[in-house]
């Protein structure tokens, strides 16, 4: 199991916001270059999106279902990633202060990933994990900047 958090200055809500924003995913989930809703309204559970990841000249597309949500507290996710398998994905927002402690949790579920899941790919995921983190914080930071410059 890789398990990451980040403090992200920004409050939950503005988070959510983020997470919310099925045009965003891309933005800062590691290795996809685009994103689109494939069913339902997202993050509803049940919801899907899909995503393209491109590896140089080739591109891979997969699908991300909403499996449980809680809106501006946890949302856990299917990631189904083809002959790769799937994993679950779990973001958890908790307010810290005026700020936000978001954790991800991942493990592998089916497919070649869950049956080679070790702590090897444990520590490949946790460097994933570091990035998209850092990329979350990013995209929620400046949305809640220039939230706080329109208002003021």
């Amino acid at each position: 199991m890789a398990v990451r958090h980040r403090l992200i200055h920004a409050a939950p809500h503005q988070v959510w916001v983020v997470l919310a924003d099925a045009s965003r995913y891309s933005d800062w989930v590691v290795g996809t270059s685009d994103s689109r809703v494939a069913r339902g309204r997202w993050p509803d559970l049940g919801s899907a999106l899909e995503y393209t990841v491109a590896l140089g000249p080739w591109t891979v597309s997969g699908t991300t279902v909403v499996r449980r949500v809680e809106v501006r507290r946890e949302l856990e996710l299917e990631v189904d990633s083809g002959p790769v398998g799937t994993a679950r994905v779990a973001i958890d927002v908790r307010p810290w202060g005026e700020e936000s402690l978001v954790t991800v949790d991942e493990h592998p579920l089916r497919g070649i990933a869950g049956a080679l899941h070790n702590a090897a790919v444990d520590a490949l995921i946790q460097l994933r994990h570091r990035g998209m983190l850092k990329r979350l914080a990013g995209v929620v930071e400046e949305h809640a900047e220039a939230g706080s410059h329109a208002r003021a």
